[in-house]
């Protein structure tokens, strides 16, 4: 089932964002990777994707200024956040904008598939 998704991961951290790119892979899904929240938008991947991973916290456009301007456009595409702060309010923060969760690094793979799975449905 997971073949009939579209993942689009948005991180600034190369490394960490081509090892989730390759793990949803891996798993069926079909994932493409940003460097940022502009090259997501330039590429109209927000148009075309059933889920967003996003970082939190990058250069340029922040992970909540990007749900807040998805949303704003009334998209209802789901958006789990990940950070590397252990700040406790920011999950509070990152749901209240629209958020469909807050991970925090590092996290164990299964729990971003279990967030994803949530937040597609499946």
């Amino acid at each position: 089932m997971s073949g009939a998704f579209i993942i689009s991961v948005i991180d600034d951290d190369e490394s960490f964002r081509i090892a989730i790119v390759g793990l949803l892979g891996t798993l069926g899904y079909e994932a493409h990777g940003y460097a940022s929240a502009i090259e997501f938008i330039s590429s109209g991947g927000g148009g075309s994707c059933d889920c967003i991973i996003t970082d939190f916290e990058m250069p340029g456009m922040s992970g909540l200024d990007l749900i807040r301007l998805l949303n704003a456009g009334g998209s209802t595409v789901p958006v789990i956040m990940i950070t590397g702060c252990s700040e406790p309010s920011l999950e509070a923060k990152a749901v209240a904008d629209g958020a469909f969760c807050l991970l925090t690094k590092p996290f164990e793979a299964n729990a971003l598939i279990g967030r994803l799975e949530g937040a597609l449905k499946i």
